[in-house]
């Protein structure tokens, strides 16, 4: 499937910026079933300052904001062309070793909200398939989809009682508990392709886990299934913050309103 993808994130400041710097992972890479025929990243009132890998293989830019701008654009326009593995994306490879992936962070560190979800899961006989998407489907089940009720500073077990959120926190829940089952486990950030619209609000994200025999495999909370050729994965981390498309920091007291126009398309 060739996927095309355009992606505009704004930001807007109600005063001048002196200084700020963003850190953005927004260029996908080849990986197992995902071939970038062409990538091109632009941006508006600022300059990649240097572009490196970091400890995941994620392509990061680090982009400064011009002095004394207002507003700053980051666009992304390109052409994806993905297959189906089934949400297997093979053998670990990378500078991070596969013990990394069990530890805990701020935002997935284990609580009496992930260890009761923990104890309640069906312990049947099966294979480790079978019990992560059992796992998958009882985040769901505990945390309802809903926008507004959390935020990207949310971690899992604040998510957890709450029982809303959104697929980083699914996300964070999912890897949480797989990692307290044992297995390692990574955040992924990217875009879907939606089958009843091709308008966007915000990127996606689901959670990998790798499984002896197989290597890693996708599992997307949110729908219920795993990831298939209408995703393209863009980074990976423990979490958002080691995944997230954009972060940053400025100097100043400066208000920012942040625009994102995002379309997914075949």
């Amino acid at each position: 499937m060739l996927l095309k993808i355009n992606h505009e994130t704004r930001y807007v400041y109600d005063a001048p910026v002196q200084y700020g710097l963003q850190q953005v992972r927004l260029r996908p890479k080849e990986r197992r079933g995902q071939e970038i025929r062409n990538w091109n990243l632009d941006i508006e009132g600022g300059k990649v300052e240097l572009s490196f890998q970091d400890q995941h293989c994620n392509h990061v830019d680090l982009i400064s904001i011009d002095r004394g701008r207002t507003e700053i654009a980051i666009r992304c326009t390109g052409e994806v062309e993905n297959s189906d593995g089934s949400g297997i994306m093979g053998s670990h490879s990378g500078f991070a070793p596969l013990w990394y992936f069990k530890q805990a962070t701020d935002l997935t560190s284990p609580g009496p909200e992930t260890r009761r979800l923990l104890k309640s899961l069906d312990d049947s006989s099966g294979s480790d398939i079978e019990a992560l998407h059992r796992l998958s489907a009882a985040v769901l089940e505990k945390v309802v989809y809903r926008t507004g009720r959390t935020d990207a500073g949310t971690d899992a077990e604040t998510a957890l009682k709450t029982g809303e959120g959104v697929c980083q926190d699914h996300s964070h829940i999912f890897c949480t508990v797989a990692r307290a089952l044992g297995y390692p486990a990574r955040y992924v950030s990217g875009y879907l392709m939606m089958s009843d619209r091709v308008d966007q609000d915000a990127t996606h994200a689901w959670a990998e886990v790798h499984v002896s025999g197989l290597g890693w495999v996708g599992f997307d909370v949110s729908n219920g299934y795993s990831p298939d050729e209408r995703y393209v994965r863009i980074a990976t981390g423990l979490d958002y913050r080691e995944a997230s498309p954009i972060s940053g920091m400025r100097y100043g007291s400066a208000r920012e309103d942040m625009i994102v126009t995002l379309q997914v398309q075949q």
